[in-house]
């Protein structure tokens, strides 16, 4: 591919990269993901659905001002108010693109999840509403005739020409290849970074390599100190992901419980184990951290399992445990990445011709804490925004002038990279010192592999959450 008619290259085929390559139309499209299916990345992994104001006594601004709590007021009020203001027809939209969400005597079926005040969550097959909605976005895009999906592969390298994004270098997974492909724009919906943490319920891509490409081209970065985590991953021995427990489960009566049964969220919060996630995972974080097992016990639920909690049914039952007679051992886990790289409503870094949309970017609509079903939402509403702007306006390549290729650095692996998983975890869980975040920062300055891009982007985000001093979402400082 040469001259002007380089082709919009969008990395990632989740939710946000296929909403984005779909709404570009008739732009010509290179989609480029690590897996044939796409099923690697942490959308197929989503079980709580998508939050829109659906029901009756319901409204966009009453999800608004449930989304601006969650983030405790760190939002971007602009960015929530488009976001919960388009929900209804971001729901309509995938349904046209054939997603069959679960109904109840004709109408959608809703669910009541943490940090929401009313029944809101839209789901699709049960709790594998993420795997659902990316199968059928990915037929969608390959009925596409816009969109031509490259090999799986690697985004490896940018080259920077006069400043502005100008070509990307792309391995192929299983070779050592890469290739070299003129780009005029490219879009990175690669996804977050909780798989750099030793605790984690995100896939072993979603380690932050969009992210450090972005910090290694000088793309400005934001928030990064702000890391969400899951209350109720499965607590069970995992070489990859620990299993995510819906919450969904919570919201249909749930109760978190310690050894003898007490419950743990019992006086702690109004909304007690529907509380915002930032509140449980502190409390699940504490006992463990005291030496307490936590439990999360749903054996009072009723109804059909199979069709209400097929994932959490099938997961449980691979590692011998009924959730409708035994309670499940539960750990918090890194789980979603409300920092990012620095991006307006449209998408557009601070890079000429670079642009983020998804877990990735960055436009503070989740502020410090997202709200419970609010990330699939993201991905469609601004992906589908990001597309219809990039439908009508093309960018052409730089003029021929100084050039460079910006790749990520060196690749830790092995023992250094388990150390520095442990290493975050430990420093930037659901409760932190400053004392033990200067510590860590220093340690991963001293290590041999500091020069790797995932040192230098977990420094980055010590770096961050030093620089805030007081408590917010989910940084939270306890007294050193």
């Amino acid at each position: 591919m040469s001259g002007d008619a380089a082709p919009l290259v969008v990395v990632g085929c989740g939710v946000a990269g296929l909403a984005t390559a779909l709404s570009a139309a008739p732009r010509p499209v290179l989609l480029v993901g690590r897996a044939a299916d796409g099923d690697d990345g942490s959308t197929a992994l989503a079980q709580g659905g998508i939050a829109a104001a659906m029901a009756s006594g319901d409204s966009a601004l009453a999800h608004a001002w449930d989304t601006q709590q969650a983030g405790a007021g760190y939002n971007h009020p602009a960015a929530v108010r488009y976001l919960t203001e388009t929900a209804a027809s971001a729901i309509h939209w995938l349904q046209l693109q054939g997603v069959g969400f679960d109904t109840q005597q004709g109408r959608l079926q809703l669910g009541h999840e943490g940090g929401h005040h009313c029944a809101r969550i839209v789901h699709a097959g049960g709790d594998a509403s993420g795997r659902v909605l990316l199968h059928a976005l990915q037929d969608a895009a390959r009925r596409s005739a816009h969109i031509r999906w490259h090999r799986p592969a690697t985004l490896e390298a940018m080259l920077l020409r006069r400043g502005q994004v100008a070509g990307v270098g792309l391995r192929a997974i299983g070779t050592q290849t890469i290739e070299h492909l003129d780009c005029a724009e490219l879009v990175l919906a690669t996804g977050g970074c909780g798989a750099l943490f030793a605790a984690s319920t995100n896939p072993s891509g979603a380690d932050g390599n969009g992210l450090a490409l972005a910090q290694a081209a000088g793309a400005t970065l934001r928030d990064l100190e702000f890391i969400q985590f899951h209350p109720t991953a499965l607590d069970v021995r995992n070489s990859g992901p620990l299993p995510l427990i819906t919450e969904a489960l919570r919201g249909a009566g749930a109760t978190l419980v310690d050894t003898d049964g007490e419950r743990i969220m019992q006086g702690l919060h109004p909304d007690g184990e529907l509380a915002p996630r930032d509140h449980v995972a502190r409390q699940v974080w504490q006992h463990r951290q005291a030496g307490h097992q936590v439990w999360l016990d749903a054996t009072s639920l009723q109804g059909d399992w199979l069709q209400r909690f097929p994932t959490v049914a099938n997961i449980c039952r691979q590692h011998g445990i009924d959730p409708r007679r035994q309670r499940m051992p539960v750990t918090p886990a890194a789980h979603f990445h409300m920092g990012g790289i620095a991006v307006d409503l449209e998408g557009r870094t601070s890079l000429p011709g670079l642009l983020a949309v998804g877990e990735v970017a960055c436009n503070r609509v989740h502020g410090a804490n997202r709200l419970a079903s609010n990330s699939l939402l993201e991905g469609v509403v601004f992906g589908r925004r990001l597309g219809h702007r990039l439908s009508r306006m093309a960018r052409s390549l730089p003029a021929a002038g100084p050039e460079r290729w910006v790749q990520r650095s060196a690749n830790a692996d092995g023992d250094a990279l388990n150390q520095l998983r442990c290493l975050a975890w430990q420093s930037l869980g659901p409760l932190r010192s400053r004392h033990g975040m200067h510590i860590a920062l220093q340690q991963i300055q001293q290590q041999p592999s500091s020069e790797t891009w995932q040192c230098r982007l977990i420094a980055a985000m010590l770096e961050a959450a030093l620089q805030r001093r007081h408590s917010l979402g989910a940084h939270c400082l306890r007294a050193d």
